[in-house]
């Protein structure tokens, strides 16, 4: 009787367990295409296969669980891979995103490698979803603007009348030298088919100051037109020291027809020493089902002789030799995308 009572008690308690446990969704882009690309040095054009081109291949796990009263944790493993080879990114398994955190109604603080306030506003307002060659991926890497953040705590306020406010302090975890300690700051603004975003970063990457780096863009989807999308940004990176400030300028417009949506996107960078390099970009996205789609794009920059800047899609990017000052790097591509 006793062990009929116990069993009784554990089958009618069984939902209040299951949801006391963390929902997890498992999730990704796989995204493969041929794709024809040239530097624009003597080594002239090449065919390849390549993975990333409208969006990094990749897989995550992400979940949350219900503390109670209003709050949760949440938690977000993100990583890329290479779909032509197989590959994990080379940076590391979950180089993507890894945190942990809680959300509720002060908003949401996360621990651990998270996307940048830059990065955030820049992503918001890329035509080209940082994806096809000619996006504002660009931008970021060595050098320039930070994107990702690793040993960051991050805060993203609650929206209060379209208004998200943005902080993180990222540690460089260095015992000599100057800290390599990133802090930023950032604001969004959201109402209908307007975006509004800017940020604003501190990096204490030598001894004698601060590297600067600003990000601006706004979005607006004209739902009266058919749904065109105008999108445009600005983003600067000024390393402490002289002549060396970086520049990009991106205005881009997407406009769906059918299954099908075209893409545009104009680009200019430049460098504080008279380096520039001007690029246009078209790519066209034809819609399978909800989950699967077709792409084509191209994209050409033309550098003047003290450049030598690239194009970058989702995961690859066509740079110049250093070397090869004036060179204009182009890249064809037709892929298949699905998302899970």
């Amino acid at each position: 009787m006793q062990v009929k009572r116990l069993a009784a008690a554990l089958v009618a308690a069984a939902p209040l367990f299951a949801a006391a446990q963390t929902n997890v969704t498992l999730y990704g882009v796989v995204d493969a295409a041929v794709e024809s690309a040239d530097a624009g040095g003597p080594e002239g054009r090449h065919t390849n296969v390549q993975s990333g081109d409208q969006s990094g291949s990749r897989f995550g796990f992400r979940g949350s669980e219900d503390l109670g009263n209003g709050l949760k944790a949440i938690f977000n493993l993100e990583a890329g891979l290479a779909v032509d080879t197989g590959v994990q990114d080379a940076a590391g398994l979950f180089q993507r995103r890894a945190v942990v955190g809680l959300e509720g109604a002060f908003g949401t603080v996360t621990l651990g490698r998270e996307y940048s306030p830059i990065a955030t506003v820049a992503a918001a307002t890329d035509e080209f979803g940082q994806g096809f060659y000619g996006s504002n991926l660009s931008a970021f890497g060595s050098g320039k603007v930070t994107r990702r953040l690793s040993n960051s705590v991050n805060y993203k306020s609650a929206s209060f009348n379209g208004f998200d406010l943005l902080a993180t302090y990222s540690a460089g975890e260095k015992t000599t030298g100057p800290s390599g300690d990133l802090k930023g700051i950032g604001a969004e603004y959201k109402l209908g088919g307007l975006y509004l975003g800017a940020a604003y970063h501190t990096l204490k990457r030598v001894a004698t100051g601060n590297d600067k780096e600003y990000g601006a863009g706004a979005a607006y989807t004209f739902a009266d037109i058919g749904g065109l999308e105008i999108k445009a940004n600005y983003l600067s990176a000024d390393p402490d020291g002289a002549n060396n400030k970086f520049k990009q300028y991106n205005l881009g417009a997407g406009y769906p027809v059918g299954q099908g949506k075209f893409y545009v996107n104009l680009q200019q960078n430049k460098l504080e020493n008279g380096a520039k390099g001007n690029a246009w970009a078209l790519a066209y996205s034809y819609s399978l089902s909800k989950r699967t789609n077709l792409y084509t794009s191209y994209a050409k920059l033309n550098n003047n002789g003290l450049a030598v800047f690239g194009l970058n899609s989702g995961s690859n990017n066509i740079t110049p030799a250093a070397t090869s000052l004036g060179a204009d790097p182009s890249a064809f591509t037709i892929g298949i995308r699905h998302t899970f």
